[in-house]
């Protein structure tokens, strides 16, 4: 079963993610370690499309390589 908006929103927040408001229902998600912007469509209750829940996958692992990297 897909995720929702939501539940993506929150993921990004969690991780430190900052949300800029784009036009309708976009918003862009930046990190400030990461190069990449995460465009997230569509309202919140609707599902997430895959290529979605893989992209922010794969950010939350960058994240987690930096972070051990780091320690």
């Amino acid at each position: 079963m897909p995720k929702k908006i939501r539940e993506i929103k929150a993921m990004l927040k969690e991780a430190g993610f900052i949300s800029r408001p784009g036009k309708y229902s976009h918003s862009n998600w930046k990190h400030p370690q990461l190069p990449q912007v995460i465009t997230v469509a569509r309202k919140d209750g609707a599902d997430a499309p895959l290529y979605l829940e893989r992209k922010v996958q794969k950010a939350l692992q960058q994240l987690e390589a930096l972070s051990n990297d780091s320690d």
